[in-house]
This record gives structure tokens, C-alpha cells and sequence, in this order.
């Protein structure tokens, strides 16, 4: 398991019950979680700003007090916005500065340009941290709303070194592929299931190999990295592992849980992270 203590902005106050309590900057939200199967040992609800609670195929938010409709957490000199969305999410997983961290370093180490291709992109952490550290980055998602975040992400931090693409995933390799472009770096959040804007269908247990085979078209001849992160819930990070092996070779291969670190002493599972590195 990996875990980062690099948050100042950011905690896991508590968990039990299907839930867990955390800390945004001072705003204390109260949001589901299917890994958390464990009891709680306090009242979660009490003194929380807001909670986000299911209904039937959906759910939604309830507001204790008022609080800002979107606000900003800082991470290492970085700004991020948060705003409790639908399916209670914020827009950000904090659980990936262990990842970012990770490649800044790599970035950083490598001491020559490199072209980043952030793929299923979200709002742009990844994007944000590497560009932050002198990686030319293109940013794909299919989400026209979470590539309007990004932007107002990198805006926040003043970084122009961010191309925003709105599309299909594949579709875009594919004309990238054709048009000769190379990255020297892949990070790709693929979901579990998802549609592309034409309504383009995703399973991730279907479609993550020959995805990521795909992406290998447009990895230049001196690459960096390739790192796969999943949020799917059973996949493991041997299988992601098992993948980067059977695509780019083996050698130089991690794979692992990722975490957070609550105060009450436990560690919250958030999925699995697998990363090929090249040796430069």
C-alpha cells in the first residue's frame, strides 16, 4: 500500500459504516465509500458541514450550514478546486499525490522535455502536477464539464503548457497514431463503465488491454513512464501489473494499492496504481 503524507489542506478524519469524514481546508464532508465495510467507532454526522446520502439509483446532498459553493485546497504550492458535485464527488482524489509525486520526481530527473499524455483526464491533478514541473501536457476526457475544471484548474495556477482535448480516448490515439505524434509519458484513469460523447461504450474489464496496447502506438522512442490508475473495485494490481509486462515489456514494472492515512490510525483503500518505467 502507498500512501502520501504530503496533504496540508486535505485529511481522512474518520470511517466506519460504508462512510468516511473528511477534511477539506476547514469544510468537513461526510461521503459514502463501498471499501469501507468496517463499524464506526463515533457519530460520523455530528459536527459535519455537509453529507452526501443515496436514494435509490442516485443520491444527494445535504447542507448543515452554509458553506462555499466551490473553494480551493493547496497541495505543495498547488491549487485545486473543490465543489461537492453529483454521485458525491468533489473533483479532486486526494489520494493521487502519491502518484503526482511520483512523477514530478521522474519528470524532474529526466532533464530533457517531455510530452505528456493524460488520458480520461478528470479535472486534472495529473495534468496540473506535471505541467507544474515543466511536462508539455495533453489532457483527454470525453467530459466537456471536467475539461472545463481542468482548465479553471490550470487557470488557478497559472499554467499554459496544457492542451484540452474533448474526446473519445481511442479515438483520439488513433488519429494521433496517424498523425505520427509521440509522448514520452502515459497516465490513463480508465472507469469502470463509461460512454464516449457518440456513445461510445467502456467496460473496463474489456476493453483496458487492447487500450492499452493502443497507447503504445504513441509512445516515442526514448519514454519515460506509463502509469495505469483504477478506481474499479476487485481489480488488482497484479492484473495491472500483468498488463504493462504484456505491452511494454518487463523490467522495471510496480504495481500496488493506493491509500489515505486516516487519524484514527487506519488506511483507507483507494484502488490500484501500476507504473512502467523506462531508465533514462
Amino acid at each position: 500500500m502507498r500512501t502520501t503524507d504530503s496533504w496540508k489542506d486535505y485529511k481522512v478524519i474518520a470511517t466506519g459504516d460504508g462512510e468516511k469524514l473528511e477534511d477539506w481546508a476547514g469544510v468537513k464532508l461526510l461521503r459514502p465509500d463501498p471499501q469501507v465495510i468496517w463499524h464506526k467507532n463515533r457519530d460520523l454526522k455530528k459536527g459535519v458541514d455537509a453529507f452526501y446520502e443515496r436514494s435509490g439509483g442516485g443520491g444527494k446532498w445535504h447542507f448543515n450550514k452554509k458553506i462555499p459553493q466551490q473553494w480551493n485546497v493547496a497541495w505543495k504550492g498547488l491549487k485545486f478546486i473543490v465543489k461537492p458535485m453529483g454521485f458525491k464527488h468533489t473533483g479532486l482524489f486526494p489520494e493521487q499525490a502519491v502518484n503526482w509525486e511520483m512523477m514530478q520526481k521522474l519528470i524532474k530527473d529526466a532533464k530533457r522535455p517531455i510530452k505528456v499524455l493524460n488520458l480520461f483526464a478528470y479535472t486534472g491533478g495529473a495534468s496540473i502536477a506535471c505541467a507544474s514541473v515543466g511536462a508539455a501536457v495533453t489532457h483527454v476526457d470525453a467530459s466537456k464539464g471536467m475539461t472545463e475544471r481542468a482548465k479553471e484548474n490550470a487557470k488557478l495556477n497559472n499554467l499554459n503548457s496544457i492542451r484540452f482535448i474533448v474526446d473519445d480516448c481511442a479515438k483520439f490515439i488513433e488519429r494521433e497514431k496517424r498523425r505520427g505524434n509521440k509522448y514520452d509519458a502515459i497516465i490513463m484513469d480508465p472507469p469502470s463503465y463509461g460512454r464516449g460523447p457518440s456513445g461510445e461504450m467502456w467496460k473496463l474489464e474489456d476493453n483496458l488491454a487492447d487500450f492499452v496496447a493502443l497507447t503504445k502506438s504513441v509512445l516515442s522512442e526514448n519514454p519515460l513512464f506509463v502509469l495505469i490508475n483504477s478506481y474499479t473495485t476487485g481489480l488488482q494490481p497484479t492484473v495491472i501489473a500483468n498488463i504493462l509486462i504484456s505491452v511494454f515489456g518487463a523490467g522495471n514494472v510496480e504495481a500496488d494499492e493506493i491509500g489515505l492515512l486516516s487519524e484514527e490510525g487506519l488506511v483507507l483503500p483507494c484502488g490500484a496504481s501500476g507504473v512502467k518505467i523506462w531508465k533514462n
